[in-house]
């Protein structure tokens, strides 16, 4: 009988643990919707102000600034991770990680130090954890990202490249693909890369007819009031809404891998609940024809 009362007290502590995941899901499920919303509003400006930013660097400028500008001599390379600040989402932030570490051996390699800036719980611990150099961090976002709060973290990183300590600036985030698959990507964020927008770069390598337009002319544009104000403005924005849509994505990426994870979380548990179940039945089938064997024994010795 101890048996039989240690499997109901699994029983229960499963059950217990089921009722818990499956309202995870459910509150998870609701978040999505609000943030794959949030994420898709922002997406189309933060793609158009990327690609004005990169066609203004192949553009004939008498002023350069220092986001346009490389810097050859620096001997450290800047990364803002964005991450989660809980876990219970699945492999989403060890995929990021693990990324992030290939990235950092290939910048090492290359001679490079590592200056990282951490956006959220996960990868600030991380970081510390790998003894890499954390310039800044913020943590605690909430469900909703707030530029006001990040883009503190993520200035001291653009000072740095502003002042030629940075050869470059790499944005690690998880990039949303739809409910049930999340992608970890890392991409440069300065200097700014023209090349990415070349449109036989990604669309038209298997076309080797596709007209060449990109490499035939440069882009210029009509400055008001002048190039200076307009280009420190734009860039301004252009970083900005980068780090935001990064944020916006990886927690449209948390909530979907979050509900994904407590879903087979609950159909684990009610498979674990089945399988003690008959565990249970078993052992009182058996508890109950020891009762009736000593029974008809007694019963046969009177």
């Amino acid at each position: 009988m101890a048996g039989m009362k240690e499997i109901r007290g699994q029983i229960k502590s499963v059950q217990n643990t089921s009722k818990i995941t499956k309202a995870m899901e459910m509150v998870a499920a609701s978040k999505m919707r609000r943030a794959q919303e949030r994420m898709r509003t922002a997406r189309p400006y933060a793609e158009k102000v990327r690609e004005i930013a990169a066609h203004m660097s192949q553009a004939s400028l008498e002023y350069k600034h220092p986001f346009i500008t490389q810097n050859q001599a620096a001997k450290q390379a800047g990364i803002i991770l964005v991450t989660t600040d809980k876990g219970l989402c699945g492999g989403m932030n060890t995929n990021i990680l693990r990324a992030a570490m290939a990235k950092f051996k290939t910048l090492e390699a290359q001679g490079l130090r590592i200056e990282a800036t951490a956006i959220g719980g996960k990868g600030f611990s991380f970081l510390g954890r790998m003894g890499v150099k954390i310039a800044s961090h913020v943590v605690q976002l909430g469900d909703t990202p707030h530029l006001e709060k990040l883009i503190g973290a993520v200035k001291v990183q653009l000072d740095a490249y502003a002042q030629g300590k940075l050869s470059a600036v790499y944005l690690a985030y998880t990039r949303f693909v739809n409910t049930m698959k999340q992608e970890p990507v890392i991409e440069q964020l300065l200097p700014l890369a023209a090349e990415r927008f070349n449109p036989r770069s990604e669309h038209n390598v298997a076309s080797p007819t596709a007209p060449q337009t990109s490499q035939s002319h440069a882009w210029d544009y009509l400055y008001e009031p002048d190039a200076q104000a307009v280009v420190d403005e734009l860039l301004l924005r252009y970083v900005e809404t980068l780090v935001y849509q990064a944020v916006a994505e990886n927690m449209a990426s948390e909530q979907s891998a979050r509900m994904v994870a407590m879903k087979a979380a609950s159909d684990n548990a009610k498979t674990v609940i089945n399988d003690l179940q008959l565990v249970y039945n078993k052992s009182r089938q058996a508890a109950i024809t020891k009762e009736l064997s000593e029974i008809v024994s007694g019963a046969a010795a009177v």
